[in-house]
Parts: structure tokens; sequence; C-alpha cells
């Protein structure tokens, strides 16, 4: 029997604010959280792009220094937006054995890791933090959450890039749906704005060099978008059985009704540009959702700016959607956040349960000239998604031919 997986929390800190509903208003308000870094190695190091989409609050700002000490950043990230989604859920009542965590990261950690190299060959191997392992390893986000809120269910971790956390929302359904837990904490980290990051996607050619208007530099759909823009942070959702809900009188966002997860096997770095795995992994969605086509009210796109990329998550819609897809809402919200890389699915995942709760697709900023090969219903403008039944999805894709999208209905 086929189980109802609802939202009863939510979490997130990012470009945009320290909360989920900070990042949510800020969204709304057209805000970009793209800002010029002030980082001496940006000169030390002559890095080409400099800017970045930095998380608005910091950790320290959050959380007690013997915590953060002993966790990588993109792990402090996960606890801060994790801790929300909790508080936001009501904090509840559950057995551990039957608590999960289901957590992803596209790099994990990267600044742990290459700070312990500066300090290798620097100060010798004595000095090397008998932490570095633990705090550099991919599955520290997880390990973090569960040990902090007791969930003894399992601690998985996804590493699919920019798929990541999507694919983790995915896989907290799955593990709901075959009762392995009554309530799963689900979502995605990333910390990895570093010199070696982004020359790295710079020297690829995949970054944004507008570094005279970097509040302006994701424009994603336009034709004068130029590659995408680094982001940070985390985002969280605390989802559970309907049954077990309506038990604790939780409050209920959304269901999550589907999820749906492909792989291209075309190529390590570049889409599918007939996106063949991106429209197969929509089309599983909304096939676990039992929902058809003409069901999708709203559609948060991968939409990270690069040229090739947009043109080919076009594509892929309009495989799954034909002459319906320009007429659907669409909004590309790392115009204002950046890519968050493995966090981006759960923050978007976030900004699309908020969309269909309160019936508004947010706004596009930095649309200037919409590329005629992308002819979609995008605005600069919050659109009305009308006052009937909604079901949104969100689109995530990443390096290795990962594909992930996740569908929500309003309740």
């Amino acid at each position: 029997m086929t189980k109802k997986i609802v939202v009863t929390g939510i979490g997130a800190t990012s470009p945009l604010g320290g909360t989920a509903r900070e990042s949510w208003s800020a969204l709304l308000a057209k805000e970009s959280g793209t800002r010029t870094l002030e980082y001496d190695w940006i000169e030390e190091y002559s890095i080409p792009v400099t800017f970045a989409a930095e998380a608005k609050v910091r950790p320290s700002e959050v959380l007690e220094r013997p915590v953060a000490k002993r966790l990588d950043p993109s792990s402090q990230f996960a606890l801060i937006s994790a801790k929300e989604a909790w508080t936001d859920a009501g904090e509840p009542d559950v057995e551990p054995e039957r608590l999960g965590v289901d957590f992803a990261t596209g790099i994990g950690g990267v600044w742990t890791l290459l700070d312990a190299w500066d300090t290798l060959r620097e100060r010798g191997p004595r000095r090397v933090m008998p932490m570095t392992v633990p705090m550099l390893m991919p599955n520290a986000a997880a390990a973090a959450v569960s040990m902090h809120f007791h969930a003894r269910a399992f601690a998985h971790t996804v590493a699919s890039a920019c798929a990541s956390s999507t694919e983790s929302i995915a896989n907290a359904y799955e593990h709901l749906q075959q009762g392995l837990a009554d309530v799963v904490i689900a979502g995605g980290t990333e910390s990895a704005i570093h010199p070696i990051t982004i020359a790295s996607f710079a020297s690829m050619q995949a970054l944004s060099k507008r570094n005279d208007s970097p509040e302006t530099a994701s424009r994603p759909y336009s034709v004068d978008r130029d590659g995408f823009v680094m982001g940070e942070g985390a985002a969280s959702l605390v989802l559970e059985t309907e049954e077990h809900a309506l038990a604790r009188g939780a409050h209920i966002y959304a269901e999550l009704a589907g999820a749906g997860v492909t792989a291209d096997s075309y190529h390590i770095t570049a889409n599918d540009p007939e996106g063949r795995g991106a429209s197969r992994a929509v089309m599983r969605a909304l096939t676990q959702a039992s929902a058809s086509v003409d069901d999708v009210t709203h559609i948060n796109a991968h939409a990270t700016s690069t040229p090739v990329g947009d043109v080919a998550e076009y594509a892929a819609l309009r495989a799954v959607f034909g002459e319906r897809t320009n007429s659907i809402p669409v909004s590309a919200t790392k115009a204002s956040t950046g890519h968050l890389l493995g966090g981006t699915g759960a923050l978007e995942s976030v900004f699309s349960i908020y969309a269909i709760a309160e019936r508004i697709a947010p706004p596009t900023i930095n649309l200037t000239t919409q590329d005629p090969e992308i002819p979609l219903s995008i605005s600069g403008d919050v659109q009305d998604l009308g006052r009937g039944d909604q079901l949104a999805i969100t689109n995530s894709f990443g390096f290795g031919g990962h594909n992930a999208v996740a569908a929500f209905r309003s309740v």
C-alpha cells in the first residue's frame, strides 16, 4: 500500500537569509545573494572570478564554538538548517530507531581537506588535526545531523553533484514508503567557495565573468547569460508519513508526492542536449505522484544560467509537456541564490513548497532579453498560480549525468 509522505518542517540557510522564511521573503523581494568576495586569496592567486553567493549568515553567528570547530563549514550549514526544520516541525516525538537522515553534498569538506594540506606542507604532519578525516568525509553532514537528533534508523549520504539533495529527498520518500522510518530529516549542503573550486570552474568556462556586476551575473534564460554563480548554504525538510503527522497534530506544508532519479550516461560535465535522462526523471516523478503532465502548475527549473544547460533543460521539458511547456509558470531561483551545488535541490524544494502553499511562483531576476529558443513562462515578477490544487516539480541535474526531480502537491 502506498503511503502519503508529507512535509512538516522546513529549514534553510542561504545567500538570501539565515532561515527558510528569510530566504523566501528575500527571493520575493527580488534580492540577489551574490556579492564581491573580500578575501586576500582573490588577488594572491589572481582568481579570474571575484564574486560568489556566500551564505548571508555565517555559521559562527549561529553555532556554539565547540560544536562548530569539529565540523567543516558544509556540515555546519547542514546542522543549522536541520535544527530549524526540526523546530519548525514541532520537534516530533519519535523513537530514535524510527528516525532517519538522508543528507547530501556534492563535494563535501573541501575547506577542511585543503586547509589540512596547507598545514601539512607548511608545519608538518604533527600539526594536522586528528579530526581532519571525520570533518572532510562526504558523509560528515549526515553523521552530524544524525548524532545531533539521535537518529538511529539510518544516516545515508548522496553525492551526485548538483542533483545530490533532490536525490536525497527521493531516497527519503522511498525509505518512508518501505517503512524503515516514521520521520526522516532530508536535505543537502555545500560550502565550496574556495580558490581551487572557483579556479577550476572558471577554467572550464562554466562561471559567469561579470566581476563588475556580480548581483546581475546569474541570468538564466537571458540571451546574454555566460555561466553560473557559485553559492553556498543548506536546506532541510522534515518528512514523515501522513499517518504519523496527523497522529501528533503536526502542521503539514505539502505532500512529497513523488520523485524520479535517472542517469544520462552521456558526458561527465555536459547535459544530454536532447534532455532524455532529464525528461525520464520528470516522468518518473509524475508517475510516482499518480499525476499527469496536465496536473503540473509550477516548475522550479535547474536553470544554472549556462548557455548550453538552459537549452538542454528546455528540451527535456518540451519532451514531457509538449505544447503546454510554454504556459506553465516557471521560476529560475538560482538567479537570486547562485548555485548551491549539492545543496541546491533542497533549497529549491523549500521554494517550491512555499510557492504551492502561497499559490505564487517567485520572480526570476536579471532576465534581460529572454532567449527565443527558450520561450518558457518566466517573469521578473511574481506569477499567480491560481486557487486550485497545485503540483510543483523541482529539477536538479549534476555533473556525471545525474538527474533528480521531486514533485510536491498542495494540501
